[in-house]
């Protein structure tokens, strides 16, 4: 089983970029789903983007065309890129892993991830 370990989190203005990672541990990273999931102040947690483990991807609608995730096997980690930044993206960000036999299938439901990292805290001013 990994484990998740978020960092890249910032205090930027909006319209600025910013590009969180999630470095997980272990030797089977790469057959491992992976997904961004945000909680605001007082709000329930959203989904935000996910990865298959052979790099396919989606992402929310609230974000999409703002947001791009992507990883890399070798360096067990997935980066969550984020542009043009708005003060409602302000949230923590976390990442989380489920463990899939299939390469192609991205996991857009909270529930269906079993391995959760800290977070990282995002600040969009404006």
């Amino acid at each position: 089983q990994v484990q998740l370990a978020e960092s890249g989190g910032g205090l930027v203005q909006a319209g600025a970029s910013l590009r969180p990672s999630c470095a997980a541990s272990g030797r089977t990273f790469s057959r491992y789903a992976m997904g961004w999931v945000r909680q605001a102040p007082g709000k329930e947690r959203e989904f935000v983007a996910a990865i298959s483990w052979n790099g396919g991807s989606t992402a929310a609608d609230s974000v999409k065309g703002r947001f791009t995730v992507s990883r890399d096997n070798a360096r067990n980690t997935v980066y969550l890129e984020m542009n043009s930044l708005k003060p409602d993206d302000t949230a923590v960000y976390y990442c989380a892993a489920k463990p899939t036999v299939s390469g192609q299938i991205v996991y857009v439901h909270l529930y269906e991830y079993h391995i959760w990292g800290q977070g990282t805290q995002v600040t969009v001013s404006s």
